[in-house]
């Protein structure tokens, strides 16, 4: 398996690992719980550039099968100029007034989605490239964050033993999440 950046034509495959992390998120955004549209929605932005959903923003793990999991990750500090073309297409397109929560801010590369294939899951592609992403950005001495459900104590467990800490908690979309970081190490 190679964990790499991701490339535009990778943009179909982002898509459906994404979706699986944000589901419930797209149908927020759009106002409506309509997979289609949703789908339809991400991909748009996956195949964009300057924007958080963007395939520049992406690390896809590749192995004989093809591309099996996604992780998108980006500077916090960038959250609002990577946000705003979304907002503004949300408000375009489905007429809403989009506003949501701060899911990260400056001092953390963020961790926005995250997922694998569902025929690929428990191989530990996920591991990996949770850990590929460790140590790359541990390398720069950069602290990582990402948001986990309240009750996904399972997705939790597999952070925390991995180094992330609870560090508070948030609110995106209504949904309770608890903020999980890990501050770089010199024995990562």
């Amino acid at each position: 398996m190679i964990i790499r950046k991701a490339k535009i034509e990778d943009a179909v495959k982002i898509s459906e690992h994404l979706f699986l992390a944000m589901e419930g998120f797209l149908y927020e955004f759009i106002g409506m719980r309509n997979s289609k549209q949703a789908k339809k929605f991400l991909h748009y932005f996956v195949e964009k550039e300057n924007n958080q959903y963007s395939y520049k923003n992406c690390f896809v793990a590749e192995t004989d099968r093809g591309i099996e999991g996604t992780i998108n990750i980006y500077d916090g500090a960038e959250l609002d100029k990577l946000r705003k073309p979304i907002v503004k297409y949300i408000s375009e397109h489905f007429n809403l007034h989009f506003k949501p929560e701060n899911e990260t801010q400056k001092g953390e590369h963020y961790i926005d989605s995250f997922g694998v294939d569902p025929k690929s899951q428990g191989r530990g592609i996920g591991t990996k490239m949770l850990h590929f992403i460790i140590n790359r950005f541990n390398l720069n001495q950069q602290t990582l964050g990402l948001l986990v459900d309240d009750d996904n104590t399972k997705a939790e467990k597999l952070y925390l033993n991995l180094g992330f800490e609870l560090v508070d908690t948030k609110v995106l979309t209504g949904k309770k999440m608890k903020h999980l970081q890990k501050k770089p190490t010199k024995d990562n």
